[in-house]
């Protein structure tokens, strides 16, 4: 039998780069065991640094056939797992119990379609393979409830008097102020009220486990924004935008506002850019065209996804239940997956974060 060559696995290994690190995999330091035994029956571990799920069919068979294209090969395994770990965030700040990684999804004005995409991207790292969690942070006006299809007046369960269980939603847990008030009553809360209910909200909730915890911040870049992101151990910040003229210089302003708190920015997302009639398929560029990407450029920073300004992406978030879990096969979902992988890829190259986390706390305004 023909001996297999060491070297040559490894070259065929190598071969192989990874769609959003453009690495291969011993750069990406993803190789875990590569074994070959006397039949010539070869065995691959490999374990991606974010959540990949998507990906796996592919890079299994890309590099199974170079394997078996190694003299001396009769078969090869290849097992693809994920292991998502701790990053750093802003000024070294501890990371909070239970969560490993906060992604920040924000915007520098409202009605850009923010929240709908801190919805559909947590609920897209879900079915990645992540462990998720949604926190709304949006305490003037929460829709994450109604968005996930949570029904009006649910509470969440509390533990000791004093935790929130956050409740549970297409497989992802979510915790915002709408759950503790109904939706008749006014907010009528200055600036720092609002911080500390979220770092409550934040701290009091016993999260189970989270690789990512997405956070839907309150549009704008005032006090109250960058107060909490001053405060919030955010690991990365998600910028939505829409492709005409003044959703971009708000956009522009988010980005400033977070590397001002020196939070990376990951990327832009832009919504709406552009429109497809659902009688006839025409597409049309309604608020402009490739204001994202020219955005992205300027800050150095990377266009995440373009999202098309369709009806079904509407009715599906209102009716409860988004895009990515109604038409999980439709081109909408798979962009908001591509989306998710480019995040959690992004987010894999950050310094690891080997402090403790912050233990749950009880705050009150006493």
């Amino acid at each position: 039998m023909t001996q297999i060559s060491q070297q040559a696995l490894e070259t065929a290994v190598g071969q192989y780069l990874d769609p959003y690190l453009e690495q291969n995999l011993y750069a990406l330091n993803a190789v875990k065991t590569l074994i070959a035994g006397e039949d010539g029956q070869v065995t691959l571990t490999v374990e991606l640094p974010y959540a990949s799920e998507g990906i796996a069919g592919a890079l299994k068979e890309i590099v199974r056939n170079a394997l078996e294209d190694v003299p001396g090969v009769t078969a090869a395994t290849v097992k693809v797992s994920q292991r998502i770990r701790a990053h750093q965030a802003q000024g070294n700040l501890q990371s909070i119990a239970g969560v490993k990684n906060i992604i920040a999804v924000a915007s520098g004005k409202g009605g850009v379609g923010k929240s709908t995409t801190a919805v559909n991207l947590a609920l897209a790292l879900s079915q990645e393979g992540a462990r998720v969690g949604v926190l709304d942070a949006d305490i003037y006006g929460p829709s994450v409830g109604m968005m996930l299809g949570i029904p009006e007046g649910q509470k969440p369960d509390t533990k000791e008097g004093k935790y929130f269980i956050p409740v549970p939603a297409h497989g992802i847990q979510a915790m915002s102020m709408a759950f503790l008030v109904n939706d008749k009553t006014p907010m009528v809360w200055r600036g720092p009220m609002v911080s500390g209910a979220v770092q409550q909200l934040l701290t009091q909730t016993l999260w189970d486990d989270l690789d990512y915890l997405v956070v839907d911040m309150p549009p704008g870049t005032g006090d109250i924004q960058l107060t909490l992101a001053q405060k919030v151990p955010v690991t990365g910040a998600v910028i939505v935008t829409t492709p005409q003229d003044i959703a971009l210089l708000d956009c522009k302003k988010g980005i400033e506002m977070f590397r001002k708190v020196e939070i990376p920015v990951l990327g832009v997302v832009e919504n709406m850019s552009v429109h497809i009639c659902s009688n006839c398929g025409h597409e049309e560029h309604l608020f402009g065209e490739g204001g994202g990407a020219r955005v992205a450029d300027d800050y150095d920073t990377t266009l995440l996804g373009q999202l098309p300004l369709h009806m079904t992406i509407r009715e599906q978030t209102d009716g409860g239940t988004p895009s990515v879990v109604a038409e999980p096969d439709s081109e909408v979902a798979r962009r908001y997956r591509d989306i998710a992988r480019r995040v959690g890829a992004t987010l894999s190259q950050r310094a690891r974060n080997l402090s403790s986390p912050i233990p749950s706390i009880s705050m009150s305004d006493d």
